[in-house]
This record gives C-alpha cells, sequence and structure tokens, in this order.
C-alpha cells in the first residue's frame, strides 16, 4: 500500500506546547492534523515546559535556522532549598537546605545573572558530546566535563516572590538553559534552587499570544483544510526580526538563479532577508565580500507566501 505524503503546503504554525509532551511528539500530532507532508520545529522546549513552539511546514523548513537562533523570552517558576539531578522537578532531590533569603538578596542575583555569561550545559541536554547526546551518559549514570559557553541575558525580572518559590521574566540569547540560570541563581543565594514551571513567550518577533493549541488544532481539524491553513504564517512574517533587503525584479531574477549580487548598498555582513520592491519573499542570502550571496531560496511554486487558503 503506497504510503500517503501529506499536502504541499508551506508556513509557520505557532504552536503553545503543553507539558507533558516531548517537541517532537507536538510536532509530529500537528503535523498529522494538517497533514503536511514536510514539517520540521525551530528548537526544542523540555516535556516539562509550554508556550511557544514555531513549526515549519513545507518551503519554511529551508529557514528554521533563523527562528532556532532567535532571541527568546520565556517566564520560569523556581524553588528555592532544593536541588535535583536535572536542575527540574522531574529529577530527583540531591540536596536539601534551609531557605533564609528575601527579596533584596534575590534581586542582587538576579542582577548578577544578567548580561553577558559563561554557561555550562547541563548533562540532561540534547547537545552531543563524543557522538552521544549529554542526557542518554546522564541516564546511564555517567558525567562529563563540558565546555562552558557563552550566552546573553538582556532581562532577568523578578515577577513574584514567595519566601521559597520565585517567578521571573527571561530575555535570553540561543544557548541559554533556563535551569541551568536558576540552579546557578540558587548556588549565589546558598540554598540552590531548581526549576519548577516554564513557559516560552517569545521567539524572535513572534509571540506565544497568536499560538493555537492542540485541541484548537483538533477543532480545526474537523471543519477542513481552509480552516487549518488559516492558522499558517507566510514564511516571511515568522522572519520580521532579521534585517531586510529589496530587489528589483532582474536582481531578484538574478539571485533565484543563484548568481551573487554586486549591489551599490549592501547591508554590514550577515544574514538578511530579502524581497522583491513588490515585497514577494524571495529567500535567506548572506552578505560576504561586497557580495549577496543566494543561501536559502524558497520555491515559489510551493507556497513561499501564501496566504491561509493558499493562493498567491
Amino acid at each position: 500500500m503506497k504510503r500517503r505524503r501529506g499536502r504541499p503546503i508551506s508556513g509557520v504554525l505557532l504552536l503553545d506546547k503543553p507539558a507533558g509532551v516531548t517537541s517532537n511528539q507536538a510536532l509530529q500530532t500537528a503535523r498529522r492534523l494538517v497533514d503536511a507532508a514536510k514539517a520540521g520545529h525551530t528548537g526544542t522546549l523540555d516535556p516539562l515546559a509550554t508556550g511557544l513552539l514555531p513549526l515549519c511546514f513545507g518551503e519554511a523548513t529551508k529557514v528554521s535556522q533563523f527562528l532556532l537562533g532567535a532571541d527568546k523570552t520565556y517566564r520560569a517558576r523556581a524553588r528555592l532549598g532544593i536541588t535535583t539531578t536535572t536542575g527540574d522537578s522531574e529529577g530527583a532531590i540531591v540536596r536539601e537546605r534551609p531557605v533564609a533569603v528575601d527579596q533584596a538578596a534575590l534581586a542582587a542575583a538576579l542582577l548578577a545573572h544578567t548580561g553577558d555569561l559563561l554557561q555550562v550545559p547541563p548533562m540532561h541536554s540534547a547537545l552531543k558530546q563524543g557522538g552521544r547526546r549529554l542526557y542518554e551518559l546522564a541516564r546511564r549514570g555517567e558525567t562529563v566535563e563540558r565546555v562552558a559557553r557563552p550566552v546573553h541575558v538582556g532581562r532577568l525580572e523578578l515577577m513574584r516572590f514567595e519566601g521559597d518559590a520565585f517567578e521571573v521574566d527571561i530575555d535570553c540569547s540561543k544557548g541559554t538553559y533556563v535551569r541551568s540560570l536558576i540552579e546557578d541563581i540558587g548556588e549565589m543565594l546558598g540554598c540552590g534552587a531548581h526549576l519548577t514551571a516554564l513557559r516560552r513567550l517569545r521567539v524572535g518577533a513572534l509571540d506565544v499570544e497568536r499560538a493555537v493549541d492542540l485541541e484548537r488544532l483538533r477543532a480545526l481539524a474537523l471543519e477542513g483544510p481552509v480552516a487549518l491553513d488559516a492558522c499558517l504564517l507566510p514564511i516571511a512574517d515568522a522572519l520580521a526580526h532579521l534585517p531586510r533587503l529589496f530587489l528589483d525584479a532582474p536582481q531578484a531574477q538574478r539571485l533565484a538563479r543563484g548568481q551573487a549580487l554586486e549591489l551599490a548598498a549592501l547591508p554590514a555582513p550577515g544574514w538578511v532577508a530579502v524581497f522583491t520592491v513588490d515585497r514577494a519573499f524571495v529567500g535567506m542570502a548572506q552578505v560576504a565580500d561586497g557580495r549577496l550571496w543566494p543561501r536559502r531560496l524558497i520555491r515559489q511554486e510551493q507556497g513561499a507566501d501564501v496566504s491561509a487558503n493558499g493562493s498567491a
């Protein structure tokens, strides 16, 4: 029996991931409901976490790396006085200590963990070392040395403090481990801490307020493809946090044929989202060596900037 491939749709779905499922499980459920031929997510959320998980369908998978690399905002809840094997509430308790922390001391610790930091990735993470995921080694009881990595925390705002628990909003760069941040704050306070809840509020220019949950997606699936497709963002809308460059028709055609362009005015070196002058999305290009180089171009026939009903 021939396997059904799904619909060749393109766009970005903002999913509000529930707790208790992996990012891949959420992706596969959404892909099945949308009936998309090709899909991928833009960076994992732990099963404990909820919130914004952008899913890329069709041609949008070509630009998923730019959402993976975008700055993010989280709301984190933590418990003081207890450290665990995983740094969150899903791990076994390692140590309990008395809590003698006031709001001023907590505020000082938060300030000390704002800005450019070096962070050691946790053992219970998906990073690979020696060809193995760190969490696989951790489950076997192994601990290996990890190299500290630079991250940036732009904002660490105290939202609530309850003596032995607190809640913070965090603006941070790609690669920041919130549970490691919470553990480090707890150690500075002398009592330890672990993450009890995490919700992702923002990825780049995308906000969780625009997201749909799986229950809503199931209801829309009963209404049919038009209702489902109305949830998809055009690819370019998901890249609003990136620099943009507009080309005239001949320039866009040359870039689409794989030719590098020498332009009179170019943005700073790096990645740019490229559009035609009538605002049609061409794809991602890279400015380097005084030229614009085509890198992740979108096949227009696959729905590069389709509207909700699939028409141009």
